[in-house]
């Protein structure tokens, strides 16, 4: 019988620091590779922003990251992961994601959290409006690579 990787996926309300998060997270590994995004301080047009504001899907939202990194891990050779993401109004500089992969090589740790940070940004259900100036506008797509 196959150990199923250890994945830790949690979606929060309120900001984190993700150095913290990862001191805790992190193991012995022998490779390690993290992704630490943070909101734009320019709207989707260029124009300074003022917030970004992200809902999601509830419970379906985890479990797709969840599945996609179980697969993920799987596929690349990775042992573990963490997958920590802001909902809510955030500000300009504020972390939003953080994805974290454990491996024995760095290939794999690397591979594996740039595929789960795309699967997050192109299949999780989270949509994005951008304020500026006190207006609010849906994002209508997601920035490229």
């Amino acid at each position: 019988m196959t150990r199923k990787p250890d994945l830790i996926v949690e979606i929060h309300r309120h900001s984190f620091d993700p150095w913290v998060q990862l001191s805790d997270w992190s193991s012995n590994a022998a490779a390690s590779a993290s992704f630490i995004g943070r909101v734009r301080p320019a709207a989707e047009n260029g124009s300074s922003l003022e917030a970004l504001e992200l809902t999601h899907y509830s419970g379906l939202c985890e479990g797709l990251i969840r599945q996609d990194a179980e697969r993920l891990l799987m596929a690349q050779g990775a042992t573990r992961a963490l997958v920590m993401h802001r909902v809510g109004r955030l500000l300009p500089t504020e972390v939003i994601v953080l994805v974290a992969v454990e491996a024995d090589r760095r290939g794999p740790a690397q591979r594996c959290c740039m595929s789960l940070l795309e699967a997050i940004k192109h299949q999780a259900p989270f949509w994005k409006k951008e304020w500026r100036n006190g207006q609010g506008s849906w994002v209508s797509g997601n920035t490229p690579l």
